[in-house]
């Protein structure tokens, strides 16, 4: 089993990146057997499709891997690194363009909803970015791909490019490329923003009171909890009774994600009782769990050459299991490399 996933370096990490899917990440990580792998790589490539400031891009991707270390990936049993310092990525990347087809493309999502109304004014990175997400999972014949649900439709691109590619230029039974498998976590938690229990928690919302970031100490993490907005009934005693009730929903996921319980358990615990005693035991949980990684967190940040070291050490790694599959690709195109 070898398991490849990425993060764009966008700064700011929240409670949100931490329980949708970095904890999972670390989970994977801890449970792998004996002669699978994780790879996990900071996808400042990426990062480039939309418009970027260069200084901010480098300081993001060595706070990503400080966060990333932080809340539990550990460089001894998974390969972290960043995806610049691999060049077969972008290689895979053009050697796939000629396999993926615009009408897939198009049909993409993200695309859409990124690009908006000004389409023709949005860069090619952009719109062919899912390519060079195929090739990133692809390189290092992935069998599995966490995803969420917005980035299903993704991997299902990359598992037609690959089929298209084994059935046009390989044999049936010596493949280019592994087909990747969806892995959906068991505990995949959907999280919200503090302040509209409709929309996702994110860092590009304007309120700080919107989200809980990792850098947060106890006082500031207590603060916003207390002020999330709630509305004025008591918690049902089960979860159909959270239906319809966005912001109460999305208080008591975070206590159930945060303390690895179910939401009906927690129900069972403090159902009858209104927000002012729920909120204060929510940001105390919290609090419990966000403050070593928040402290190792800064630690870390002060540690330049470890971070760089860290990434340097699983780009080479990375760029040793690539190559075959990179040198495959070519030959299988009838390309001869220099």
């Amino acid at each position: 089993m070898r398991v490849v996933s990425g993060i764009q370096p966008t700064g700011n990490l929240h409670l949100g990146n931490y329980l949708g899917a970095i904890r999972n990440w670390v989970r994977m990580q801890d449970e792998m057997e004996q002669g699978s792998e994780c790879l996990f790589f900071l996808a400042d490539l990426h990062a480039i499709s939309m418009p970027h400031d260069p200084a901010e891009l480098t300081a993001n991707s060595l706070e990503m891997a400080a966060a990333l270390v932080a809340c539990g990936i550990d460089p001894n049993k998974s390969i972290l690194f960043n995806q610049a310092q691999v060049p077969a990525h972008a290689e895979l990347q053009w050697l796939l363009m000629g396999t993926a087809r615009m009408g897939w493309l198009n049909r993409m999502t993200q695309w859409k909803d990124k690009a908006g109304k000004n389409r023709e004014g949005q860069s090619v990175a952009l719109f062919s970015y899912p390519v060079l997400q195929a090739a990133d999972v692809l390189l290092y014949q992935a069998t599995h791909v966490p995803v969420g649900d917005d980035q299903k439709q993704h991997l299902e691109l990359s598992r037609d490019i690959a089929q298209k590619f084994n059935n046009d230029f390989a044999s049936e039974d010596a493949p280019v490329f592994t087909l990747p498998d969806p892995y959906i976590p068991p505990q995949a938690a959907r999280i919200m923003s503090l302040r509209d229990g409709s929309a996702k928690m994110s860092k590009s919302d304007p309120s700080e009171m919107s989200r809980i970031n990792l850098t947060d100490d106890a006082d500031t993490i207590m603060k916003k909890v207390k002020k999330a907005k709630t509305d004025p009934e008591p918690l049902p005693s089960e979860a159909k009774g959270l239906e319809e009730r966005p912001e109460a929903l999305n208080l008591v996921s975070i206590y159930a994600a945060i303390s690895g319980k179910e939401v009906d358990s927690v129900l069972g615990e403090f159902g009858g009782q209104g927000f002012g005693a729920f909120k204060p035991a929510l940001g105390e949980v919290l609090v419990e769990t966000l403050a070593p990684i928040s402290e190792r967190f800064r630690d870390l940040q002060e540690d330049t050459e470890m971070l760089q070291a860290i990434l340097a050490r699983g780009a080479s790694k990375a760029r040793e299991i690539g190559t075959p599959t990179l040198d495959a690709a070519y030959e299988a195109l009838g390309l001869v490399r220099g």
